[in-house]
């Protein structure tokens, strides 16, 4: 502790990096100050109801930092951006213009980040229009007046957010729109441990000294959550690679061994984003289109997300888009290619089809082992409930990845910055 209170005393002794950090600083209040200003014509207390219902709109208050419960400007956080992003990542393989403009270095990014712009402020709108005729009784009035108010308010929310995260981005330290939604998820952590703390009171982790057992059990689950994904995530698989010597003139190239390092979760997130999207849908329709039907089926797509079989689902579903969102990333046939083209093997294995063959084959297992444990990283609160009877478990599978991998990529960037400046960083 004393070393790490040192580093960031020296940290903040380099006048720039110090400019960053009270600059990150400064937006990340603004944006916990933003979700506390309601948007007019909204209901709060009816918002949390339809929360505990198991439909998307849990979901949209985790990524908010509680900011939709509390019916602020904010409510959507920035999903809009995050989907946008998605959608024209998914186009990029797809449309060939996309992909060119991708290969065109910082000009062509920045035609594509534009397209996202646009994109999330377009989806930002829609989402706000669907809000409003889904949210039920917690609009109080509906009128053309009330649906200009409330949709643009929502989209200006998630528009300031994005440029928010991108002026983090620019001028401060780390990724700007990751930072926001850690923000937002700490800014529950206070909430979680009230909750606990009350569980305790009621006697439901057991009374006397087996309910200080049943807290102390939750919290090193906690931990123990945290030292998994934090492994996972820094794990990878090296695949070695030789260059062949070329002699060109009278200098001699190549030769040289190094490796292609394979992401374990080179997914991260976004299987459990989708999968759990996915399975709200239902119970998201249903509020929509149905909120007082008292169908059976109605009731049991209401209550879908509460039943320990839809976590299952959940589970199988988060397999799946680990394959496909890693496969979408990572093309063995085209770096099988780029190393042929430069002279490059993997000592045992012969150039082109074998080496897609080999790369695609560790890459499968790889990419089994990372499937597996973020479905059980998903689903195990479901099951802690199941066999606790504690309810609203905090540390869910997108809570903990999102925390660990933004607060490890920001230690990063502080590192590099205090490496440049010879100063010991927290990765020592």
């Amino acid at each position: 502790m004393g070393g790490l209170l040192a580093t960031l005393r020296n940290a903040w002794k380099i006048p720039d990096l110090r400019k960053k950090m009270f600059f990150t600083f400064l937006m990340i209040v603004i944006f916990r100050m933003g979700c506390h200003i309601v948007v007019p014509y909204l209901d709060p207390n009816a918002l949390k109801e339809m929360i505990g219902q198991g439909t998307i709109f849990g979901f949209v208050d985790i990524l908010s930092g509680g900011a939709f419960a509390n019916a602020t400007i904010f409510a959507m956080s920035i999903g809009p951006y995050i989907t946008a992003s998605i959608i024209i990542q998914l186009l990029t393989v797809a449309i060939p213009q996309l992909e060119k403009l991708a290969k065109e270095g910082e000009e062509g990014r920045k035609i594509i980040a534009q397209y996202v712009r646009y994109g999330s402020v377009i989806l930002g709108f829609l989402q706000a229009s669907a809000f409003f005729f889904g949210l039920g009784n917690a609009v109080s009035q509906r009128n053309v007046f009330t649906f200009i108010v409330i949709t643009l308010s929502f989209t200006a929310g998630t528009a300031f957010l994005m440029w928010l995260g991108e002026q983090i981005t620019e001028y401060g330290i780390g990724n700007g729109i990751s930072l926001l939604i850690f923000a937002g998820i700490v800014s529950r952590g206070p909430v979680a441990v009230v909750y606990l703390v009350n569980e305790y009171k009621l006697g439901n982790l057991g009374q006397g000294l087996w309910g200080i057992l049943g807290v102390a059990s939750v919290l090193l689950v906690f931990v123990a959550i945290i030292v998994a994904v934090i492994w996972v995530t820094e794990a990878e698989r090296r695949i070695p690679v030789q260059y062949a010597k070329k002699v060109v003139g009278r200098k001699m190239y190549g030769g040289q061994s190094t490796h292609i390092p394979i992401k374990v979760n080179s997914a991260g997130v976004m299987p459990i984003i989708f999968a759990t999207s996915f399975v709200a849908l239902p119970a998201t329709i249903v509020g929509f289109f149905f909120p007082t039907s008292t169908h059976p089926v109605a009731e049991y797509f209401r209550n879908f997300q509460s039943r320990l079989e839809i976590s299952l689902l959940s589970g199988l579903l988060i397999m799946f888009f680990t394959f496909f969102y890693t496969f979408i990333q990572f093309n063995p046939i085209e770096l099988a290619n780029n190393l042929k083209k430069n002279g490059g093997f993997i000592p045992g294995i012969r150039p082109g089809k074998p080496t897609s063959d080999y790369i695609y084959k560790v890459l499968t297992r790889i990419t089994w082992f990372s499937a597996l444990f973020l479905a059980i990283i998903q689903i195990f609160p479901s099951l802690l409930q199941v066999i606790t009877g504690v309810k609203g478990v905090w540390f869910a599978g997108t809570s903990v990845l999102i925390l660990v991998g933004v607060a490890l990529e920001t230690v990063r960037q502080i590192e590099s910055q205090m490496l440049m400046r010879h100063y010991k960083g927290f990765l020592e």
